[in-house]
């Protein structure tokens, strides 16, 4: 900055007669303040107010003592920058403006003509104010707040564009926890509770009916390996990049009586009743359906109570929806909500309400249990980020 002050100060146009420009040659006050506006902007950041009335002041004094023009203007073009980015816009604004009205005004009352300038031995030899001259600080100052401006709201744009991100990110993150969440308990729950009945069934005939223990423990064997199976495709959406695909079969009602026979193979006795023309659904549809009926077949194990059990699937194929229903005759107390601690019911209503669907769960006259799920058939692929 002081090389081009000293360069400015040579610099002699053709308008001012071959006379340097500014009257009053660069002492040391002028370089003070010349070095005190740059030091200034250090403390921009923590006080941009201060720091720009600081800059200015120095700038005004300098001009009012008439040293030569320069880079001088340039801490002030910086402060004001600073203030506007920092949010202090009505600061910057009203600042920049009050300053140049008391500056020119001052000017008018002491400046004195071009041709007189530097006589007199006065402290302040400034030169009055031409129209020119104020037009031009002006729009200086104008091109320096509307360009802070344009920076400040683009870089504010940008700022929200990264926060919208990044809750966008935590609530695909969210979103994709629950879903495994549910998958895993849908899983595990169902044959979890197949292994428990089964397991009961062969301590309880191991000594007077082998034969009927071994069916037992293979029918234990047959839900853990499919609780591996399925825990796998589920895990597997988790997998690293560049990792192979699960070659697990997608669960789907294309499954559907391989659900049921694990059911029966646990002494419960299943019905299953199909209307309408049965054709292939979208993938989040078909593992819906096909969780909802494992999901209320869990239930019935568990709650329907002692004695025979009969649970009835009815799965109706609509022209807009597809209609999934599951009655049991079962004399246990059901869970209408999850104050167990279990997440059956509340899994189930999530997973219709996630396809636009509905879902309705409630005892029956006479006894025993209903979970009836309507899910449209027009669901839309997921959202980009999810797995089915």
């Amino acid at each position: 900055m002081l090389m081009g002050t000293y360069g400015a100060q040579e610099d002699r146009g053709p308008w001012e007669h071959g006379e340097p420009i500014g009257s009053t040659a660069l002492d040391p006050l002028g370089v003070a303040i010349l070095v005190g506006g740059p030091a200034l902007l250090l403390l921009r950041r923590r006080w941009p107010v201060l720091t720009l009335a600081a800059v200015a002041t120095l700038a005004g004094l300098y001009y009012l003592r008439a040293y030569p023009y320069g880079p001088a203007p340039f801490a002030v073009a910086i402060a004001m920058f600073g203030a506007v980015m920092t949010g202090h816009r009505v600061a910057a604004w009203g600042g920049t403006g009050a300053a140049l009205t008391g500056y020119f005004t001052l000017t008018s009352v002491i400046g004195v003509p071009f041709e007189r300038r530097g006589t007199g031995g006065r402290p302040f030899p400034v030169e009055e104010p031409s129209l020119i001259a104020m037009t031009f600080v002006t729009g200086w100052a104008l091109v320096v707040l509307v360009t802070a401006e344009l920076v400040r709201m683009r870089a504010q744009k940008a700022a929200e564009t990264a926060r919208s991100r990044a809750e966008e990110e935590r609530r695909q993150v969210s979103e994709e926890r629950l879903r495994m969440a549910r998958e895993l308990h849908d899983v595990l729950a169902h044959n979890i509770s197949m292994i428990n009945v089964q397991a009961g069934v062969a301590l309880h005939l191991m000594d007077d009916d082998p034969g009927q223990a071994r069916t037992a423990l293979a029918a234990i064997k047959e839900a853990s390996k499919e609780a591996l199976t399925e825990m796998r495709g589920v895990i597997g959406a988790l997998r690293a990049d560049g990792e192979s695909a699960p070659r697990s079969p997608t669960a789907g009602l294309e499954r559907l009586e391989e659900l049921l026979g694990r059911a029966r193979a646990a002494g419960l006795r299943v019905e299953l009743e199909v209307a309408g023309e049965r054709r292939p659904l979208h993938a989040s549809t078909d593992l819906a359906a096909f969780r909802i009926v494992q999901e209320s077949l869990t239930n019935v194990t568990r709650h329907a109570g002692p004695g025979p059990v009969t649970a009835r699937v009815r799965i109706a194929y609509g022209e807009d929806e597809i209609v999934i229903r599951v009655q049991d005759d079962g004399r246990g107390a059901p869970l209408l909500d999850d104050r167990s601690g279990g997440s059956g019911i509340r899994g189930m209503r999530e997973r219709a309400a996630a396809l636009g669907g509905a879902f309705s769960a409630g005892p029956r006259t006479g006894g025993g249990f209903t979970v009836e799920a309507r899910l449209p058939l027009d669901t839309p692929p997921p959202r980009e980020g999810e797995t089915e």
